[in-house]
């Protein structure tokens, strides 16, 4: 694979007029078109929640593989690199749906929330001894708007979708209580975030980063610290790493196309820094990835 797909739904180039997307399907709809094999791809600006009601199977998250089975909620944020094997009884609902409106939302009513939906995770659900599926409900309703022909079926699918969210949530082990987050810190760091998805190629310095946001380096860092616990480095190393471990695994390019297309101008230099920041050698980690999944 020279690229890694972008698709608005499985196999569908994604494109512009889907930024206010919501639907429904179910698994078995488009994985028989595909036998039973969802290849790496990722969506641009669409979050995916799947509900595995039956079956069993394999998904991999970026740089990670890992079993599932039922019944379980598999969450996608937008460009998470992901695929997936399925086993011929596997089945349930997957919603798509523009993430950046639920990211408006969330933020408002809860950082926790937000966060959430940022980050890709299994969860496994207790079966329930009366049989019972105490999420379903709101799945269908969601599903009943994403095929309505009415007015504001969008709106309405978002608002279930969110209150869906908020169930999910609940079913992780509560957290410790967190001061209130500053909303212009937030607001910060989430360009700060977008500037570093845009510009991490180009190895932008600390001041350049801090100077688009307007504000100074040791006030880009001080956010950093209170909200995420770490430094704008590392922020930008993060990103350089997951983007590197996404080509190693899931593209056939040679290392040193990669460290080119990351910015560095010497393959030496970013095989270096990759096993700094990742603890592997770049072919190390290649190999491990494969061997997983052979």
């Amino acid at each position: 694979m020279k690229d890694i797909p972008n698709y608005a739904l499985y196999g569908e180039r994604a494109r512009p007029a889907w930024q206010d997307m919501l639907h429904l399907e179910w698994i078995n709809e488009r994985s028989e078109l595909h036998q039973r094999e969802i290849k790496p791809h990722q969506h641009d600006s669409l979050l995916q929640i799947l509900y595995i009601r039956s079956g069993v199977g394999e998904v991999s998250l970026e740089n990670s593989r890992m079993p599932f089975e039922a019944p379980c909620l598999i969450l996608l944020p937008r460009r998470t690199v992901h695929a997936f094997t399925y086993s011929q009884d596997c089945d349930g609902p997957v919603i798509t749906a523009a993430q950046r409106p639920l990211e408006s939302m969330a933020g408002i009513l809860s950082s926790e929330l937000l966060a959430m939906i940022q980050r890709p995770r299994v969860f496994p659900l207790p079966w329930q001894a009366n049989g019972e599926e105490p999420i379903w409900p709101l799945f269908r309703l969601i599903e009943e708007e994403a095929d309505s022909p009415e007015r504001g079926n969008v709106a309405a699918g978002h608002a279930l979708l969110l209150a869906l969210l908020m169930r999910i949530a609940r079913l992780e082990a509560p957290a410790p209580a967190q001061p209130i987050s500053n909303p212009r810190h937030v607001a910060v760091l989430n360009r700060f975030r977008e500037l570093v998805d845009a510009h991490f190629r180009n190895h932008w310095s600390l001041a350049r980063y801090a100077e688009t946001l307007g504000v100074t380096p040791t006030t880009l860092g001080r956010i950093c610290r209170n909200e995420l616990g770490e430094s704008p480095t590392s922020v930008i190393n993060e990103r350089t790493i997951r983007e590197a471990q996404r080509q190693l695994a899931y593209t056939e390019r040679e290392i040193k196309q990669i460290a080119h297309e990351l910015g560095f101008a010497d393959s030496a230099y970013f095989s270096r820094y990759f096993r700094k920041h990742a603890g592997q050698r770049p072919s190390e980690f290649r190999m491990a990835f494969r061997r997983v999944g052979s």
